[in-house]
Formats: C-alpha cells, structure tokens, sequence
C-alpha cells in the first residue's frame, strides 16, 4: 500500500514570529511576508491574527481583510450586501469613499507580492521626509583608464561601483556626521560606516549591508559587494545581512540614466546615487576637453543636516574618484 508523504514548505521567519505563530495556532506559509529578505516578521503574524479574528465576529471575504488593512478600515463599521452581511472587497471601498477601478479587456490586476508591498510601504514613509538631492559631475576619465590597467593585470575584475562604494568609504570618515537617523525631536549619530548596497530585483529592492566598509580594502571591498549581490539576487540572503545600514548607495548608471532623486533608505539619514558615464566637456588649463564624466545625486534628510554639509560629502567623494591613484594601488 503506497504511503502519502506530505512535503512542508519551509517558510522563512524570525524566531518571535514563529513563536506568536505556535500561539495564535497560524500557519505561516498562509502569513504574507514584509520582513528583509522575504521574511516573516512579528508584524505580519499580528496582522494574520488580527484578519482571522475579524473574520470571526464579522461575515467577510478574505481579500476584503486585506483590502482593509491596507486601508486602515474598522471593518465593524462597514456594512456587508453580500449574503447573510458578508463584506466583500467592494463593500470596504465603498466604505472608504472609493470604487473599484473599472477593469477593461486586457488589462490584469496583479496582487503586490510580499516584498513589494515592504518596498512600498518603505517608499512612502521615504517619500514623507523633507529631503533634498545635489548633484556633483565628476570627471571619471582617470578612474577609467586606471581601472582598465588594474583588471588586465588582476583576475578579480572591479566595477565602477565598486570603487564608488570605496569612495564613499573613505569619504564618510571625514564627513561622520552623515551618518545619523533623525529620531522625533533628536538625531542619533552613527559610529560604523555599514553601506547599504541598493540591489535591483524583479519584484522589489533588497539593500544588504557592507559592515564597517571603511575598514576594507579595495579587493575585499569589492568581493563583498559582488557576493552579497549575487546572493541578493538569489534570494540567499539572511535578515541580518540586510540590516544596520549608516549609508546606502543606489546604482542606475548601467541602465543609461544621468541624474536622478533616490529616496532615502529609512533609518539612515542620505542616500547617494551613481548614475552612467558619458562624453562631457570640462575646462582643464583654460581650454575645453571631451572628457569621461559622471554625475553622484546625495539625497539628505534636512532635518538632519544642512545643505553645506552635504555638498561637503560630494565633494569628498569626487576628489577620491578624480584621483584614482588613492583607491587604486598600481601593480
């Protein structure tokens, strides 16, 4: 007689989310997961048990519960048309003032995946802060040429990215007091240099964390960042490799953009933006060249610092990168 063998689906979680999990009796391949690296945290059981308990006193379909979640929407005072008093998901908009949008021929609705709804729900919060972006052009010519020489002589090959990231590195050490979360009515100030490294993914952004950054050297650096991007990008990262970032770095050179406005990867209070390389016309020696060049976008939180401060840090930043020379050792 053939014997059923029932495979479990290993869920990713935090060890307190699975602890209320086991309490509340909630099966976790059933939570929807907001939590760094696809996890399960304590907020998304809470939200599971609270959705189950609603359902309970109240006659409603499960994406109602969703809907009104994400809306904030008591669903004890929403009045349900369906039969017996369920309250469908038409019902919840109705409630909020809203109606479905209409659906025409073609058109699909697709359902944020968990990561996607961490992304914008993070992006919103972002988007709230009183920030500004400053661009700073630098001439990468130098850089360029350096690196082509060092990667022909080198079997671990380095980006442009790579020698950014040791840039900002070294330029955070002159310039701490970047390094800070605006908290209510106090800023906390940073010690550790941990860049977060912005990682593009098909259904969202992961940012895993260079810890203590300033302390690498180029190569080890750079072996850091390509491997946690690469198990970013696979979907092997821990929760604690995407945590504790002082300052993060977003690239979007390689997809031909030359100026952009990132926003800030909350707690940390700026974000610097890489964009492409290209032909631009710089005065060297009174006379003007085609040269190599490449805009750096500092998004700040002017609550926590002004815009001298910042411009200061960009400056930094581009003096490192126009001479390569400190980054880069010959031979």
């Amino acid at each position: 007689m053939p014997v059923e063998v029932k495979i479990m689906k290993f869920v990713k979680a935090t060890p307190y989310a699975r602890k209320i999990a086991k309490q509340y009796h909630i099966d976790l391949t059933a939570v929807t997961a907001t939590g760094p690296g696809g996890a399960v945290v304590e907020k998304d059981v809470e939200r599971a048990h609270e959705g189950r308990q609603r359902t309970r006193e109240v006659p409603v379909t499960p994406l109602a519960v969703r809907i009104a979640d994400s809306m904030q929407i008591d669903l004890k005072n929403v009045r349900g048309t369906g039969l017996g008093g369920k309250i469908s998901k038409n019902d919840v908009l109705a409630a909020a003032g809203r109606q479905d949008d209409e659906m025409y021929p073609g058109e699909v609705r697709e359902v944020l995946s968990g990561m996607r709804r961490a992304v914008a729900e993070k992006m919103t919060q972002s988007y709230a802060v009183p920030s500004v972006t400053i661009t700073t052009k630098v001439d990468v010519t130098g850089l360029l040429e350096l690196r082509a020489e060092y990667n022909t002589c080198h079997k671990e090959r380095i980006t442009i990215n790579d020698l950014v990231l040791s840039a900002v590195a070294k330029s955070l050490v002159k310039n701490k007091r970047l390094l800070c979360s605006f908290d209510c009515d106090s800023i906390i100030y940073k010690d550790a240099i941990n860049l977060g490294l912005a990682v593009s993914m098909d259904d969202g952004v992961l940012v895993p964390v260079i810890r203590n950054a300033d302390q690498l050297e180029l190569k080890e650096l750079a072996q850091k960042a390509h491997d946690l991007a690469k198990r970013a990008r696979e979907h092997r990262l821990s929760p604690d490799e995407c945590a504790g970032s002082t300052f993060t770095v977003t690239n979007m050179g390689m997809f031909g953009v030359e100026a952009f406005t990132p926003l800030i990867n909350l707690p940390d209070a700026a974000i610097l933006g890489v964009c492409s390389v290209s032909d631009g016309c710089i005065v060297k020696d009174g006379l003007p060249q085609v040269r190599k060049v490449m805009r750096i976008c500092l998004t700040f939180d002017h609550r926590a610092m002004d815009g001298a401060m910042a411009a200061k840090f960009n400056l930094a930043v581009r003096e490192y990168l126009e001479n390569p020379e400190s980054l880069i050792k010959k031979g």
